[in-house]
């Protein structure tokens, strides 16, 4: 078995094991099974937020959801009486045991489809969001290599399935000490294959032009990201201060205030250490980000909250309330 048909069978499995366990989340919460996991509120991940179109490879497809599926994913919290708030407000509410449960909306990297087509949802609902910008993208100093990655792989004649099982060999490459030199290899490759990889974050991504407008509306707030979102985590002590106080100095370039909440790359356990945590409440910041799966509980680290990813693969509402229901991330353990 080619190592291409492997991969795309993992990949199957994967999605089908998820949405099985979905499925069974969802109708457990309406059952009213397992209350207790639904915790006191819960915060959404998002990156892209455009209208679909149809790509046969697509490897970061799981990074895009739909403003229809948005919208939809509101309503569904309307329904269940979750209160909006922003993500500053988190720490607070996780103090007060008498307040109601609440979502919180945030996206990461600051892409342009941000402004065009997530603000009319969050406007239309008056939704209070946060995005997550690095100052790397803001300037054009910086690629983002999933974007590269994708864009070069695509444009060579293997197999579908070679092409993801390439693209997943690139991100393990990437994403081990070093980073900053596997990129730039990877950028090097592409520019031999015709492709600008920072043109492609140009292209997808704000300016600080645009983030300065887009900032001013009242339901918006930016969050540091780091400058070239790095894993912090394979970083040392010096590096990780320094990615942390430069990305918090550069919204505040933008904005005129200096954030209060931070994101951190990637976001698991080998790129959002204790250590980041720590050092992220030094700095100043009340709230840090990851990526691991989980609703919120009062008691819990603020600049080390959980987040739930809203996945492109999974863009159905009844997954919604799955997923604000906590029950999938106590069945994963």
């Amino acid at each position: 078995m080619g190592s291409g048909l492997r991969q795309s069978l993992r990949r199957g499995v994967k999605r089908a094991a998820i949405t099985g366990g979905l499925e069974a989340s969802g109708l457990l919460a309406r059952a009213g099974v397992m209350r207790a996991a639904r915790g006191r509120g819960v915060i959404f991940t998002l990156h892209h937020v455009r209208p679909k179109i149809a790509r046969a490879f697509d490897p970061n497809g799981h990074l895009e959801v739909t403003p229809d599926f948005l919208d939809a994913a509101i309503r569904q919290l309307q329904a269940q009486n979750y209160r909006f708030l922003p993500l500053d407000k988190v720490p607070a509410a996780l103090a007060d045991p008498t307040h109601p449960p609440f979502a919180v909306f945030t996206l990461d990297d600051g892409y342009r489809n941000n402004r065009d087509h997530a603000l009319p949802v969050f406007a239309r609902y008056q939704v209070p969001f946060t995005v997550f910008v690095a100052g790397g993208y803001i300037d054009r100093s910086h690629s983002m290599w999933w974007e590269t990655a994708a864009a070069l792989i695509d444009k060579s004649d293997a197999a579908l399935g070679e092409k993801y099982a390439a693209f997943a060999r690139i991100g393990e490459t990437i994403l081990r000490p070093g980073e900053a030199g596997h990129v730039a290899e990877l950028d090097r490759q592409a520019a031999v294959a015709g492709i600008d990889a920072r043109a492609i974050a140009d292209d997808l991504t704000m300016n600080a032009e645009e983030l300065k407008s887009f900032a001013a509306h009242p339901l918006v707030t930016l969050g540091a990201h780091t400058i070239s979102h790095r894993s912090l985590g394979l970083l040392d002590d010096i590096e990780a201060e320094r990615e942390m106080i430069a990305s918090a100095e550069r919204v505040e370039t933008i904005t005129g205030q200096r954030p209060f909440t931070i994101a951190y790359p990637y976001g698991d356990a080998q790129a959002a250490t204790p250590r980041d945590f720590a050092l992220a409440a030094r700095l100043g910041f009340s709230v840090g980000v990851t990526t691991r799966p989980g609703t919120l509980t009062a008691g819990q680290l603020p600049t080390a909250l959980p987040r739930v990813s809203l996945n492109g693969f999974y863009q159905k509402r009844r997954y919604v309330r799955a997923l604000a229901s906590g029950i999938p991330f106590r069945l994963m353990g």
